[in-house]
């Protein structure tokens, strides 16, 4: 493998690392798996706290099937529901609910420690410096 094939792994390797050390501070402190995590967190910063389902499986890179499933788990939790398009009744939204919400606010600080001890851990902070920033999630496409 090459110099940069090699550097590519181990970044792989130390992502997956970092992964889950933050996924069992969240799971055990707030009952929530990574992925539900974030798709509260990015449902919280699209527009009206809503998303239809395909946009919110490419913020998370997930297919489909899995964020179908993840988003019925949350809104057996009560954290989110699904809503049908009013225009076309195909479309299929996941929408944030107030107690979502809430669920997120109480795991921030949480998740926040987690990630920056878990990067300090491995060695990445100058790395993640470097990073640009993402922008904010697109707005939901009008109802």
């Amino acid at each position: 493998m090459s110099k940069q094939g090699d550097a590519w792994l181990r970044l792989i390797q130390i992502v997956g690392l970092i992964e889950a050390d933050v996924g069992k501070v969240v799971q055990a402190e707030h009952g929530l798996g990574l992925s539900e995590y974030r798709a509260l967190h990015v449902l919280s910063r699209a527009a009206s706290g809503e998303l239809r389902m395909q946009e919110l499986a490419a913020h998370l890179s997930l297919n489909q099937s899995s964020v179908s499933r993840m988003v019925e788990r949350l809104e057996r939790l009560g954290l989110a529901v699904r809503d049908v398009c009013s225009d076309d009744k195909r479309g299929v939204y996941a929408v944030l609910t107030d107690r979502g919400r809430a669920r997120l606010k109480a795991a921030q600080s949480s998740y926040d420690a987690a990630l920056a001890g878990a990067v300090k851990r491995h060695g990445c902070q100058d790395l993640l410096a470097r990073l640009p920033v993402v922008a904010a999630s697109k707005p939901a496409a009008n109802r």
